[in-house]
């Protein structure tokens, strides 16, 4: 039998509520930043890998301790939501980690984001989402704050480095062909010390679109209402945005990728998935890029 060492706990808060628009909520929050973070489970997309952008550009499942308000409300065709929140949030590991470039998801390793901020000031998290029927949801996220240790116990160790994330999603299912269509784009700024080398990006950017056409839908074995569908998701990061100063060429650290997926979905919660991925990845002097291809199979289901 398997062991474990911990256990982590991605959302648990209190919410308060005063108004269908105006709620409090406390707690270990995810940050509403794009259109993956809060969605991330498993069922509830046709592929078996995450979206790139989403886990190694910013960083997927992302959620800290924190407090703030929300609120949504329906005006015939409409919808209109949104969310604010105060938060712990990144640390100097976004430039100082493993990967050797600026690198957001670092911070996820630090566990004492939970019990301290590593700068000593809050990360802002906001999002607003509109809604009009037939038409579609769209999203427009931002998050930022200081990230450093620019002090420690009243000695100034740097100045305080900044980092905003701005993003864009939108999702619309097509009304004569239920074809579902997702999408999210994201821009990073961070505030590099100019001491740093070229490999640590002060800008990136990226994001992934999904379509999805269920091409069958009825009773399939004992299952009242399966689903067949296939999909695509076209992807593409940039870790490093702009031209090296010395040469003038382009900044290199891109990927893209394209992934076909067939489904099978014998419940809404249950899916079935077959994927093959084609990627191209280049290194930050833009050498001929690393190629992948290959099948990947996976299940996913609440329980």
């Amino acid at each position: 039998m398997g062991s474990t060492s911990e256990i982590a706990i991605e959302f648990s808060s209190l919410d308060v509520e005063f108004h269908p628009l105006l709620n409090l909520r406390g707690g270990i929050i995810m940050n509403p930043i794009g259109a993956f973070n809060q969605n991330h489970d498993g069922p509830k997309w046709e592929f078996t890998d995450r979206p790139i952008s989403a886990t190694q550009m910013l960083p997927a499942t992302w959620s800290n301790a924190g407090f703030g308000l929300f609120g949504k409300t329906y005006r015939n065709n409409w919808m209109f939501g949104y969310e604010v929140y105060l938060s712990g949030g990144f640390d100097n590991t976004i430039i100082d980690n493993q990967e050797s470039k600026t690198f957001l998801p670092a911070s996820k390793e630090n566990a004492e984001r939970f019990e301290e901020s590593a700068s000593g000031t809050p990360l802002t998290t906001i999002k607003i989402a509109i809604r009009r029927n037939q038409i579609g949801e769209l999203g427009l996220s931002f998050m930022g704050g200081i990230y450093n240790t620019f002090e420690d116990d009243g000695i100034v160790l740097d100045e305080k480095r900044r980092l905003n994330v701005f993003a864009i999603d939108y999702n619309t299912t097509l009304p004569k062909t239920n074809t579902f269509i997702t999408g999210e784009w994201a821009w990073i700024n961070v505030d590099v010390p100019e001491t740093y080398t070229q490999q640590y990006g002060n800008k990136q950017y990226g994001g992934f679109l999904d379509i999805v056409q269920p091409i069958l839908s009825r009773k399939m074995f004992d299952w009242e209402n399966a689903t067949l569908s296939l999909a695509c998701r076209l992807e593409y990061v940039d870790w490093n945005v702009g031209k090296f100063p010395e040469a003038g060429g382009n900044r290199g650290e891109e990927i893209w990728s394209i992934v076909p997926s067939i489904s099978f979905r014998p419940t809404p919660q249950t899916v079935i998935r077959q994927n093959y991925r084609i990627q191209r990845h280049t290194d930050i002097l833009n050498n001929d890029p690393s190629k992948t291809g290959g099948f990947s199979f996976g299940i996913s289901s609440y329980f």
